[in-house]
C-alpha cells in the first residue's frame, strides 16, 4: 500500500494543454476515483501515474519518493484497462500467473523444455500456481482456470484482468473504465465486487471512469475534472449536496439538477421574475440585478398548486421507472424558459400532461454566481420557505 501525491501535473501535446497544474493527495488505501465527461484529461493523467506518459511539468511521488525518473515496470502498480488485454491462447490460469512468471522465473526457466528440467523451477512453479488459485478462488474463478477467454464472458475476463494484477501484490491498483464494455446489468454486479474487493485487500485504488453511478457507488474520494483541472475533490456525499460549482453540479446527479435564473433584488432577496423568494445570498458586496443560478435537485422538488409557488410549469412528459414518476415541465417565462424534472412516488399519483402544476424547489436550494462558483444561502424563516 502506499500514499501518492501528484504534485502540479501539467501536460501539453503540442500547444493543446490538457492537464493544468493538477495537484492531488491520494491517501494510503483509499478508494479514489477520477469522474469527469470525455476530454477532460483523467485518463492522460492515470497514465501519467502509471509510467505510461511522460508528463510536461509536476512530479509524481509514491509513498514519499519521486517516481518520474522509473519505468512503469518499476513502479510496482498494477493497472486494468478497458480492454482486458489477455492473452487468447494461454488458459485463465496462464494469463493470471504472467506477472509472477515474468517477475520469478528467468529467460532460461521459462523455455518449455529446459525450464522444468532446472533446479529450483518446479518448487518456483509450485508457489506460483498456489498463488493462483488463491487469487482465483478470492475472485470466485476457480472452476474457469482451464479455459481460455474466448470461453469466457465479459464479466468473468473482467475478473481475469484483475486477477491478473492482484497476484503482484501492488503498491496501486490503477482502473482505467475497467466496466464501460459490459452491459448495465453486469456493471452493476461488477462495481460491487470490486468495492468488496478493495476492502478486503485494504490497497490504494485509482479509478478512471465517466459514470457518475460508478464513481459514486464506490468510491471513498471524487476527484471531479473538466477541462484538465480538478473542480472538486471530495466525499460523494458532499459532492452531491455541496458542489462548489455549477459545473459539478450539473455533472453529478441523475437526473441532473434543474437551474432557474434569478436576481438579486434591492433588498438583498432573490427575484424569479416577478416574484421574490425567500432566499438571500449570504455574499456581501453584491449589486442589485446581479444574476444568480438556482439549482435544486429533482428528489427534493414537488409538486403543488401553481398558485402557491414561485415556480410553475406544464407538464411535458411523465417517465415511470417503477419505483421512480420523473414528470418533466417546461417552465414558464418568469423562469426565463427552459425545462425541470421533479422526482415522484409513484404511490402518491400522477400529474395529467398539459397540467400546469406549481414546483417547490425544497429546503436546500443551491446558488451559483455568474462565473459558476458555488455562492451560500442565508436561512430563511420556515413560513417564508413556504412559498418557495
Amino acid at each position: 500500500m502506499a500514499a501518492i501525491d501528484i504534485c502540479g501535473i501539467t501536460k501539453s501535446f503540442g500547444r493543446t494543454e490538457v492537464l493544468k497544474r493538477v495537484d492531488l493527495d491520494i491517501r494510503d488505501g483509499e478508494f479514489l476515483t477520477l469522474v469527469g465527461p470525455s476530454g477532460c484529461g483523467k485518463s492522460t493523467l492515470l497514465r501519467i501515474i502509471a509510467g505510461l506518459e511522460s508528463q510536461t511539468g509536476g512530479e509524481i511521488r509514491i509513498a514519499g519518493a519521486a517516481v518520474d525518473h522509473l519505468r512503469a515496470r518499476d513502479r510496482d502498480l498494477a493497472m486494468v484497462f478497458q480492454s482486458y488485454a489477455l492473452y487468447p491462447h494461454l488458459t485463465v490460469a496462464e494469463n493470471i500467473a504472467v506477472p509472477l512468471s515474468m517477475r520469478r522465473l528467468n529467460a532460461a526457466r521459462r523455455l518449455p523444455l529446459l525450464g522444468p528440467l532446472l533446479p529450483g523451477t518446479r518448487r518456483i512453479t509450485a508457489g506460483i500456481r498456489a498463488e493462483v488459485m488463491a487469487t482465483a478462488a478470492m475472485l470466485g474463478i476457480g472452476h474457469l482456470l482451464a479455459r481460455r477467454p474466448g470461453q469466457l464472458s465479459g464479466g468473468q475476463r473482467q475478473r481475469v484482468a484483475l486477477g491478473r494484477a492482484m497476484v503482484r501484490h501492488p503498491r496501486a491498483f490503477l482502473m482505467d473504465e475497467p466496466l464501460s464494455n459490459l452491459d448495465a446489468k453486469m456493471r452493476v454486479h461488477m462495481r460491487a465486487e470490486i468495492a468488496r474487493l478493495h476492502r478486503r485487500l485494504g490497497t490504494t485504488f485509482i479509478y478512471v471512469t465517466h459514470d457518475q453511478a460508478e464513481a459514486m457507488t464506490m468510491s471513498d474520494r471524487l476527484a471531479v475534472m473538466m477541462e484538465g483541472r480538478i473542480l472538486q475533490l471530495d466525499t460523494p456525499d458532499a459532492v452531491y449536496d455541496d458542489p462548489a460549482d455549477i459545473r459539478v453540479a450539473e455533472f453529478i446527479g441523475s437526473p441532473r439538477i434543474n437551474l432557474v435564473t434569478t436576481r438579486l433584488a434591492p433588498s438583498g432577496r432573490l427575484l424569479l421574475g416577478d416574484r421574490l423568494l425567500a432566499l438571500r445570498p449570504a455574499v456581501p458586496g453584491l449589486t442589485p440585478g446581479t444574476e444568480i443560478r438556482l439549482g435544486f435537485r429533482p428528489e427534493h422538488a414537488d409538486l403543488v398548486p401553481a398558485d402557491r409557488a414561485a415556480l410553475s410549469g406544464r407538464v411535458s412528459l411523465l417517465e415511470n421507472l417503477g419505483s421512480d414518476l420523473l414528470v418533466h415541465l417546461e417552465l414558464d417565462d418568469a423562469a426565463g424558459g427552459g425545462t425541470a424534472v421533479v422526482r415522484l412516488d409513484p404511490a402518491r399519483g400522477r400529474p395529467a400532461e398539459g397540467e400546469i402544476c406549481g414546483i417547490a424547489m425544497g429546503p436546500k436550494p443551491l446558488a451559483f454566481g455568474a462565473d459558476g462558483a458555488r455562492l451560500p444561502l442565508a436561512a430563511a424563516p420556515a413560513a417564508e420557505m413556504a412559498h418557495v
